[in-house]
């Protein structure tokens, strides 16, 4: 995941984003390599934490002090998740990357780091999110959080060569964090609403990473990547409409049995609604840079849903207010 491509570099007068600037040559290829640059892909990877950690603490009552250092966990497990999925994903496409204008200037493709020093960088990130885990979860949750940040993430690039449905499998993986976040909290597996959040969540992928591809359907037709873009043509705008309407619909039903106040219907579900509508409205499927805008807008999103998640919760803790399952 990751925004329009950087000029090359060494042009003269190519300006840097933020960070690269700070850091020497050396190591600035590393830094692009986790696309420490471009922070909507951790967003995105972020979000899905903070949702089913703030639907657990109200589930749970879980103090504010707590919820507080857990948020900043989830941050940081989101980080180095997507850091590692970004390595792993150009260590496979390296020579895909190559021929696609978006990515040919891409640390691997462009040879500025091997592929032995971005294997040695990819097993340092996955010891250090092992470690990190396991420091700061424990039991189920311990687990699932593995399971996501190894298998998942690792067998997606694979699957955009043998498959028109990569996205299918991004949904599962982007979102892993919510039952994460949930089990961390609770303990235990809440079935019936983890099911809708992470249907809604994988629609969520499906819609927003669909539009992401199609900067790049007439590279990937050449190189022979697949995706949904490529698979669904010309209907790739009701694909859209169905996954925006699932998600907001999935994202309610889990916001029921999870016993969420009238901040979460209005301000989350109503508000997602009102924003995905007016991404559909705007976004031009042919154009990448509308496209990119478009992708980075659902990290705005996060704020919307969250933000009535958090009202409900803050609700709860400070006017016990508010009716939900124990």
């Amino acid at each position: 995941m990751d925004s329009s491509p950087l000029l090359p570099h060494g042009q003269p007068g190519t300006p840097l984003k933020f960070p690269l600037g700070l850091v020497s040559s050396s190591l600035r290829p590393y830094f692009e390599l986790i696309r420490l640059e471009k922070p909507t892909g951790t967003i995105l990877t972020f979000w899905p934490f903070a949702w089913g950690l703030t639907m657990s603490a109200y589930r749970t009552y879980s103090p504010l002090s707590q919820y507080a250092l857990n948020i900043l966990k989830c941050f940081v497990g989101a980080f180095l998740l997507r850091s590692s999925a970004c390595t792993v994903n150009d260590i496979f496409d390296r020579n895909v990357d190559a021929g696609v204008a978006r990515t040919r200037n891409r640390p691997l493709p462009s040879g500025r780091i091997s592929v032995f020093a971005a294997t040695v960088y990819l097993l340092a990130q996955y010891a250090f999110g092992i470690l990190l885990f396991t420091a700061t979860i424990n039991g189920l949750a311990l687990y699932v959080a593995l399971f996501q940040l190894l298998p998942l993430f690792g067998i997606y690039p694979l699957l955009k060569r043998i498959t028109y449905w990569p996205q299918a499998w991004l949904g599962f993986a982007m979102n892993f964090g919510l039952i994460t976040a949930w089990v961390a909290t609770t303990g235990y597996f809440d079935v019936q609403v983890l099911a809708a959040a992470m249907a809604g969540c994988w629609c969520w992928t499906m819609l927003y990473d669909t539009v992401y591809a199609c900067q790049d359907i007439k590279d990937d037709l050449k190189t022979g990547v697949r995706s949904t873009a490529i698979l669904f043509g010309s209907w790739i705008r009701p694909l859209l409409v169905a996954c925006g309407l699932i998600l907001a619909a999935a994202m309610g039903l889990a916001g029921y049995l999870n016993g969420q106040g009238c901040f979460y219907f209005v301000i989350s579900i109503g508000g997602a609604f009102l924003h995905l509508a007016w991404q559909y409205l705007t976004v031009d499927l042919d154009v990448p840079k509308s496209c990119w805008e478009n992708f980075r807008r659902n990290g705005q999103m996060g704020w919307i849903i969250w933000g009535g998640l958090m009202l409900d919760y803050l609700a709860l803790m400070f006017l016990g207010e508010g009716q939900h399952l124990q």
